[in-house]
């Protein structure tokens, strides 16, 4: 007897390991295999009685949750967003047909349930056996809802985006893009379409598009970080280093100008200035010269340190996106020899060169980092339904860019732009020692502007940087125009 009781119990293990293990690859591998599948109508119908996963801010703001209600005899849940317009195109939405965009995109397994831990997913097995509801996984994300409103609201329906991170780990603390619209929209009648009549100042930009990371625009002045990076690492120049600035630089018998800058009154010339200056008051001649003189492809080489030419590592879905550097006919770019790139021009963030303002930010990050890159994340942890933790963040670095000498060269270079540059007029609180950098890209159309500002702060003990660009602004200054965003931000962040 207790030999068959031994047999029983041991074909009873087999059978619960069988299952566990046969639930476990459909629910952790295989069902979002089958949800992709077009037509497949038991899997919707599944989708809509999932109780699906809330997504949360850092502070515990509910950015996405379900409302519930009884069709045909089923609870059926449907996505709301209590928080309206607030970060849309990051969060993304799920719709009642099965389309999801953003983060309800890439975090789709977590948020349904179909990859949550083994604990989780035997509790929902047998919830499922027993006729329950399948209740998924919470996500906690680093963004922080008063700054990503403030953010927003800064933009103020002109077209462009701010991204604001953590220096010290690359965490999100916002990411705000405009034009904007109510996520809500989504799942009423005809909303889509209201969607897409939504348009920026600009004229011509998609409110369904994070401009923070698929948006390309030329750097202007904001990208002689990269440059100055790669003049002083490489050992080619120091801050001191001497130049003529007689308010334009020669380049293939051409005269490139100096631009206008608010800090200056009349024709810009400065004269005898070492390169610190040259980049305090952006002149456009100085950084003209060292592209010439250390060449594109050097350029090029330190922008990829900082990780141009590839896009940023973000759980975002990948076609949201774009890699920054020079683009050629609508595709990126990679030249070979120095005699295909205009250096002059490519040196003051102009020719071909585009960047997303997710990458300036990282640019801004690794010199405040001491050289090092972070990595950016938007997710800080996941939460099964019973309050375990699934998977939780851990900061990474994407390699070192350039030498904490160079860094904290850079770093006082950009404290001049504040103190007496470029930036000098924006007004920033006298206990915040601000590090920055102004960029006015030109864009073909007279003095209309795309306005950039790149910031951090404290600049002695760095903790948050802000990168912020408004596109299509009729004399559109940096420091008139985007200075004033970060300014806010930084002083919400810091200023008790």
């Amino acid at each position: 007897m207790n030999k068959q009781l031994r047999h029983v119990s041991v074909f009873a293990l087999v059978l619960l390991a069988v299952l566990i293990g046969s639930t476990t690859y459909w629910q952790m591998w295989a069902k979002a295999d089958l949800a992709a599948r077009k037509g497949n109508s038991v899997s919707l119908i599944e989708r809509l009685t999932v109780d699906r996963g809330k997504i949360l801010a850092a502070d515990g703001t509910v950015l996405a949750n379900n409302r519930k209600t009884r069709k045909h005899g089923l609870t059926i849940y449907t996505r709301h967003y209590p928080q309206n317009d607030l970060a849309p195109q990051v969060i993304g939405y799920a719709t009642d047909a099965g389309t999801t965009t953003g983060l309800e995109q890439t975090l789709d397994d977590y948020l349904t349930g179909a990859n949550t831990n083994l604990t989780n997913t035997f509790t929902q097995e047998l919830d499922k056996l027993g006729g329950q509801t399948v209740h998924g996984d919470n996500v906690v994300l680093t963004l922080r809802p008063d700054i990503q409103r403030l953010a927003q609201d800064q933009l103020a329906g002109r077209c462009g985006a701010v991204v604001v991170l953590d220096t010290r780990t690359g965490a999100v603390v916002a990411m705000a893009s405009s034009p904007t619209y109510n996520a809500n929209l989504v799942n009423q009648r005809h909303g889509y379409t209201k969607i897409g009549q939504i348009r920026g100042s600009c004229g011509d930009a998609s409110a369904l598009q994070n401009n923070a990371t698929l948006g390309l625009y030329p750097p202007g002045s904001t990208f002689k970080m990269v440059t100055a990076a790669a003049a002083l690492d490489s050992g080619a120049y120091t801050p001191s280093s001497p130049f003529n600035d007689p308010g334009y630089c020669t380049e293939y018998g051409q005269r490139v100008s100096n631009a206008g800058n608010p800090d200056q009154n009349g024709p810009e010339a400065f004269g005898n200035v070492s390169l610190a200056q040259g980049f305090e008051h952006s002149i456009n001649s100085v950084f003209c010269n060292v592209g010439m003189h250390i060449g594109g492809l050097k350029i090029l080489d330190y922008a990829k340190r900082f990780g141009f030419y590839s896009p940023p590592p973000l759980e975002t879905p990948p076609d949201t996106i774009n890699a920054s550097g020079l683009y050629k006919n609508g595709k990126l770019w990679t030249p070979t020899s120095n005699s295909q790139i205009d250096s002059g021009r490519l040196a003051f963030g102009q020719y071909n060169m585009l960047a997303t303002p997710l990458q300036m930010a990282l640019v801004g990050a690794t010199i405040a980092n001491k050289g090092v890159v972070p990595k950016p994340y938007l997710v800080q942890k996941v939460v099964a339904a019973d309050g375990s933790t699934v998977t939780k963040t851990t900061p990474q670095t994407l390699g070192e860019a350039i030498k904490p000498q160079t860094a904290a060269e850079l770093n006082q270079m950009m404290q001049l732009v504040v103190q007496g540059g470029t930036a000098a007029s924006v007004g920033f609180p006298a206990g915040l020692k601000v590090a920055g950098k102004t960029g006015t890209a030109e864009l073909g159309l007279g003095s209309v502007y795309d306005a950039w500002f790149v910031a951090f702060a404290p600049a002695d003990n760095p903790r948050y940087v802000v990168a912020a660009v408004v596109a299509k602004q009729p004399n559109g200054f940096g420091a008139s125009i985007s200075a004033p965003i970060a300014k806010a931000i930084l002083e919400k962040l810091l200023v008790r």
